[in-house]
C-alpha cells in the first residue's frame, strides 16, 4: 500500500511538472515568435504577394487573427488547446494535430532506430575502451567520439549523403520514399531504404556520449578494491566484467541513454532537414521560417512531451532498480 501511495506521490508530481513545463514553453514560443523578422502574411501568400491589395492583405490577418494583440491570440489559442484544438497552419492549410499525427511516425520510426543502435554501438564501444585502457583501441576509440561529439549534425548528414548517395549510389539521396511512386506502390523496404541515411546520422553523432560515459564509469569500477581482489583470484576479460562490471555500467548508460532523447529530437529537425525526410523535425523548421505559429506552437508541445517522456522514463528506472532513488525522484 506504501509503495502504492509512492508511485500515486511520483507520478501526480510529474504530472504536474508537464504541465507547468508545457505552460510555460508554450509561452516562451509565442513571444519569441512575436520578435520573428517573418512576415506570416508574406509567408502565408508566397510570390503572389506583389499582387495583393491593402484590403484583402486586412482580410487575410482578419482570418488568420493577425490583427488581434499578441495577448488575445495567446489567450484563444489557450482556450482552443483546452478543447483539444491545436489550431490550423497557415502554411500546410490543415489541422494541425492531423499534420503531427502523419509525420509522427515517420519521425519516431526514425528516432527509435537511431536510439537503439546508438546506445548499442556507444554501449559496446565504451566497454571496449576500459577493458584495454591505455592501448591503442582505447586511443582511436576516445579519439573517434571526442570527434563526433564536436562535430555539427547537419554536418554529418552531408557527408553520408555525398558519399553513399551521390559518389556511390548505394542509397536514396532523400525524402521518405522513392519520387513518383503512388503510395499503394511503396512497400516497407522502400521506406526501409530511405530510412538508413538519416537513422545513421542520429546514431553515429549518438554515439560518442554514451561511449564516453561508459567508458569512464567503467575505468572507475576496475580500480576499485574489490576488482584488485577480483583479479587476484584469476578472473579476467569477459569474466571480470560480466561478472562484476556490466551491473554497475548498465545503469547509468540506460539512464543517460534515455535522458538524451532531447539531443537526439534536435538532430533529428537538422538531418530530417537535410535529407528532405518527412517528419517533425522539418515541419518545426518550415513552421519557424514561415511564421506559422500554431504549427510552431504544436510542434514545440509534441517535442517538450517527447523529452519529458525520455527523462520520466529514467527517473523510473531508476525507482525499480534501486529503491533508494524515490526520495530523490519524488524531489
Amino acid at each position: 500500500m506504501e509503495d502504492r501511495m509512492g508511485w500515486a506521490r511520483f507520478v501526480g508530481f510529474k504530472m504536474l511538472r508537464l504541465l507547468s513545463l508545457l505552460a510555460g514553453v508554450s509561452v516562451v514560443s509565442f513571444i519569441l515568435m512575436q520578435f520573428s523578422p517573418v512576415d506570416p502574411v508574406e509567408a502565408y501568400i508566397g510570390g503572389d504577394m506583389i499582387r495583393v491589395s491593402a484590403e484583402q492583405r486586412s482580410l487575410i490577418e482578419e482570418r488568420w487573427g493577425l490583427n488581434d494583440s499578441p495577448i488575445e491570440r495567446l489567450f484563444s489559442w489557450g482556450q482552443a488547446l483546452v478543447q483539444g484544438d491545436l489550431g490550423t497552419s497557415m502554411i500546410y492549410r490543415q489541422p494541425v494535430a492531423d499534420i503531427i499525427q502523419e509525420r509522427f511516425m515517420n519521425s519516431v520510426a526514425l528516432m527509435a532506430v537511431a536510439w537503439v543502435l546508438s546506445g548499442l554501438i556507444g554501449f559496446g564501444l565504451g566497454v571496449a575502451a576500459a577493458m584495454r585502457r591505455d592501448s591503442r583501441m582505447d586511443r582511436l576509440i576516445c579519439w573517434y567520439c571526442y570527434t563526433l561529439a564536436s562535430t555539427p549534425v547537419f554536418w554529418i548528414a552531408l557527408l553520408l549523403l555525398m558519399v553513399f548517395g551521390v559518389w556511390l549510389g548505394w542509397l536514396p539521396i532523400g525524402l521518405g520514399v522513392p519520387a513518383g511512386m503512388a503510395a499503394d506502390q511503396v512497400t516497407w523496404g522502400d521506406r526501409a531504404m530511405h530510412m538508413i541515411l538519416p537513422a545513421l546520422t542520429l546514431s553515429l553523432t549518438g554515439v560518442a556520449a554514451i561511449a564516453l560515459h561508459t567508458r569512464q564509469k567503467l575505468v572507475d569500477v576496475l580500480d576499485s578494491d574489490y576488482i584488485l581482489f577480483a583479479r587476484a583470484r584469476g578472473e579476467r576479460g569477459v569474466q571480470l566484467f560480466r561478472r562484476h562490471g556490466f551491473r554497475h555500467v548498465v545503469l547509468p548508460a540506460l539512464t543517460l541513454q534515455f535522458a538524451s532523447f532531447s539531443e537526439l529530437f534536435g538532430g533529428a529537425v537538422l538531418a530530417e532537414q537535410v535529407f528532405s525526410y518527412p517528419g517533425l523535425g522539418q515541419a518545426t523548421v518550415q513552421a519557424g521560417l514561415r511564421g506559422d505559429v500554431p504549427l510552431l506552437l504544436g510542434l514545440v508541445l509534441c517535442s517538450a512531451i517527447f523529452v519529458f517522456t525520455g527523462n520520466m522514463l529514467a527517473d523510473i528506472l531508476y525507482r525499480i532498480i534501486d529503491p533508494r532513488m524515490k526520495e530523490e525522484a519524488i524531489g
